[in-house]
């Protein structure tokens, strides 16, 4: 007898085989049989007109915080994900001196906007080395699996202290060290290794994040960890200037390492180089022996903009300013009053007096690239939507076109503002990628970026978006399932996810392609003291399954919590079977 059968559904057995009707069945954690079984179960799961998927894998998160704390693992578990890999960019939490441990709170709030005193109410700190770290994580159950990479920023300043923090030139024996500490840590069951070489990731006090101008020297010297290790991949996110020669020591590290070089492939107006060109660049290093991977992002990399959002287009004005410290009930009254937005509308934004000026601006003005967003709102908006031709349409200034969208719902209305990846306002350079091996699905930053961005959704909007509602280049659904579960696996050396056949874990997900959608952002002050993010929820799951134990029905929790902290590479399962013969 099985534990649980899902039966009749429309499995997608995530090697991007045709999909089939057929019978999953699943003892404890396992699959044990697919195809037409007539076995009775404990539970069965109805799955007629369904998609049966396997949980999907998501490997750019930054759940570093919230995973010490939190077991339901919002937003990625609402939208089917049941393996996350975090620690990218360079930042995290370990190794941690007693006395960093503020400024490496400080360090992730500015470069991934999660709140600062939600990490310091939520985070017990029972850590110092990153085995140290790994241990505390296996403390708490989880509704998926979490796996983590060493960042970069902490080892840094761990081993060369002010020195590092600053981005100071390291010694040969800070390498030597840096490396030491690296290879503990994928010993005791870390995945990779990441760094961070963009200027838009800083801390809260305007600082690079450490390791953001190191050398090709202690790149490499961190690198041959991995290569003593066995294992792992070297994530980073980099600006990509020319001059830096990235892609060369990229290459370089691979070939010497045999590891993986996983880097963040966006269009966008920072970059040295076009997203053409970034692959490029990868296909020269990899026709030369290297395994270099971009990481892509299936849609607009796009701020949310709002009120309560951590931005709007009015942030920097005098008026704002005087009333952006004030609680809501006070921010409101003041927004609905004529003086105060006829005086909003006529200013403009004060200096940042930061790189970032140029973003600044563009929010503040760009209103070519911001879109309102409304129910069954399409993150692929044409310029006709946008909020200067609906303000032209409307008689009205975009300004206060801007202002009036964000007060609709008592001051809940949003504004899409996809900054990255949209350049040419639509998403048609991404269907090449979607169906390239040296590129994989990523880029959902779960559990980042909480009151800017709200991508952990990327699961849904693929199969929502590519799979079946984009005008036209759609993908095929057992092509876009291969790219979210087994690809996404098998880059982190996850074998035994990611496939739906006997011997795999029994990670699963029950949807309703044809209701499935999106719903729209909402902002929830529901972090550790009270901390501030970005929701959203989807329609058309009927459930999700992690390690045999159904954990969500119709996106609500069912209290079952069978993730665990996955530690280094996992096996392919040795009992695993054919699709063809089980289905014979």
């Amino acid at each position: 007898m099985y534990d649980l059968k899902i039966s009749g559904g429309f499995v997608v057995d995530g090697t991007g085989a045709p999909g089939r009707i057929m019978d999953v069945g699943i003892v404890g954690d396992r699959i044990v049989a697919v195809g037409h079984l007539d076995e009775s179960a404990r539970e069965e799961i109805d799955a007629a007109g369904r998609i049966v998927a396997p949980g999907f894998v998501d490997i750019h998160t930054h759940y570093d915080g919230q995973a010490t704390w939190d077991q339901e693992m919002a937003p990625s578990a609402w939208h089917g994900v049941t393996t996350v890999v975090m620690g990218n960019c360079g930042v995290g939490f370990a190794p941690a001196a007693p006395e960093r441990q503020d400024w490496l709170i400080g360090l992730m709030e500015g470069v991934e906007d999660i709140p600062g005193s939600a990490l310091a109410e939520g985070m017990t700190w029972d850590w110092e080395s990153f085995p140290d770290y790994l241990n505390a994580l296996e403390k708490l159950d989880r509704t998926i699996d979490v796996a983590a990479q060493v960042p970069h920023g902490a080892v840094r300043a761990y081993v060369m202290g002010d020195r590092g923090a600053a981005n100071e030139a390291p010694t040969d024996s800070d390498i030597a060290r840096m490396a030491s500490i690296v290879e503990e840590g994928l010993a005791a069951g870390a995945v990779g290794f990441s760094t961070s070489r963009t200027i838009l990731h800083k801390s809260v006090e305007g600082e690079l994040v450490p390791g953001t101008t190191a050398t090709k020297e202690e790149l490499l010297g961190i690198g041959d960890a991995l290569k003593r290790a066995g294992h792992g991949v070297f994530e980073l996110a980099s600006d990509l200037h020319p001059d830096w020669d990235e892609f060369g020591w990229m290459g370089d590290l691979s070939r010497d390492t045999g590891a993986p070089v996983a880097f963040t492939a966006l269009e966008s107006p920072i970059k040295g180089l076009s997203f053409a060109q970034q692959l490029a660049e990868m296909r020269v290093q990899n026709d030369a022996g290297a395994q270099i991977v971009a990481q892509i992002s299936m849609r607009g990399t796009g701020l949310i903009l709002g009120w309560r959002a951590t931005f709007h287009p009015f942030s920097q004005r005098p008026s704002w300013k005087a009333i952006a410290d004030l609680p809501w009930d006070e921010q409101w009254r003041h927004l609905q009053d004529d003086d105060f937005r006829s005086r909003l509308l006529a200013e403009r934004g004060e200096p940042t007096g930061s790189d970032l000026q140029l973003i600044a601006d563009l929010m503040e003005s760009g209103f070519s690239m911001q879109y309102a967003m409304t129910p069954g709102f399409n993150y692929e908006p044409t310029k006709e939507q946008s909020i200067e031709q609906c303000a032209l349409v409307a008689g009205m200034s975009a300004e206060a076109y801007a202002y009036d969208t964000m007060m609709v719902d008592e001051g809940t209305g949003m504004i899409y503002f996809p900054l990255l990846n949209y350049v040419n306002g639509n998403l048609d350079f991404l269907e090449s990628a979607l169906d390239s091996d040296d590129c994989v699905n990523s880029l959902s930053d779960g559990g980042a970026h909480c009151g800017t961005i709200c991508d952990a959704a990327a699961t849904t909007f693929m199969l929502q978006h590519w799979v079946r509602d984009r005008a036209t280049g759609r993908i095929p659904l057992e092509r876009a399932i291969k790219r979210q579960c087994r690809d996404t696996a098998q880059l982190y050396g996850f074998l035994d996810r990611g496939v739906i056949a006997s011997g795999y874990l029994a990670d699963l997900n029950v949807i309703d392609l044809d209701t499935l959608e999106l719903n729209l952002p909402t902002v929830a002050f529901d972090l550790p003291a009270g901390g501030r993010r970005l929701l959203q929820t989807a329609k058309g799951y009927d459930c999700t399954i992690k390690s045999g134990q159904v954990t969500f029905r119709q996106g609500q929790s069912t209290g079952a919590y069978p993730g665990r902290v996955i530690r280094g590479p996992q096996s392919e399962p040795a009992a695993s079977i054919p699709l063809a013969t089980a289905i014979g």
